[in-house]
């Protein structure tokens, strides 16, 4: 995934499309205060002395060489054949030591059994496992969407094509400041980002392999870009 902070305008709309397209539970003022907020995807603002303002949109960088994976005990944070860091959840003894150990501070701990009351529950996504109480959870770049490409690729005897699936937060953007594809596949569009020269990753240092790229935004003044 590349995600371009020059045209990105902090509007949120990637952070509702997470909560609808992954099921994730609302949980009100009150426990978002005391840090049980759920959301996969959070937009970090910063502030320059200018008075200019540039927005980055956080969520799993899906680490080739994860933290939270080596301090699960029971293996249930892991690394799939796409490269994907996931979870599973019916193996989550809710230990957090994968949230403890997250630098992007990402992964989510449920701390209630979230329920939605009829007709809400009509609007849940039937291609996403439920979590309970006591489980972790975070972003898994909508792996239900790159399951079903895979299945229709298979279906006609062919690969996925290039562009054939995105994440729900790359769909609803409506800058295009996020792009995803294939990092492996010289020819994609999210390749040649990631190989610009502005492209860096969050914490590269630490030796986490992230899998997210970010484009440097340009330099903005009052005269330039407003935010509102």
């Amino acid at each position: 995934m590349a995600i371009d902070l020059a045209l990105c305008n902090g509007c949120s709309a990637c952070v509702a499309a997470c909560y609808i397209e992954n099921n994730v539970p609302v949980v009100g003022r009150k426990d978002h205060l005391k840090g049980r907020e759920m959301s996969w995807l959070r937009i970090e603002p910063f502030y320059g002395e200018a008075g200019e303002v540039e927005f980055l949109p956080m969520l799993c960088q899906q680490c080739h060489s994860a933290p939270c994976e080596t301090v699960c005990p029971v293996y249930a944070a892991y690394h799939n054949p796409e490269g994907l860091n996931v979870q599973v959840y019916n193996r989550c003894v809710g230990t957090r030591y994968c949230s403890n150990n997250c630098p992007y501070k990402v992964r989510r701990f449920n701390w209630f059994w979230h329920r939605w009351e009829k007709p809400l529950n009509r609007m849940l996504n039937p291609e996403l496992q439920a979590r309970g109480a006591g489980v972790m959870e975070k972003c898994t770049f909508c792996i239900q969407r790159i399951r079903a490409a895979k299945d229709k690729a298979k279906d006609g005897s062919r690969p996925v094509r290039s562009g054939e699936v995105t994440t729900a937060c790359a769909q609803s953007c409506p800058t295009g400041a996020i792009t995803f594809g294939n990092l492996l596949d010289p020819e994609s569009q999210v390749y040649r980002l990631a190989h610009s020269g502005r492209a860096y990753r969050v914490f590269e240092g630490l030796g986490t392999d992230p899998s997210v790229y970010y484009l440097r935004g340009e330099k903005s003044g009052p005269e330039k870009k407003s935010h509102g």
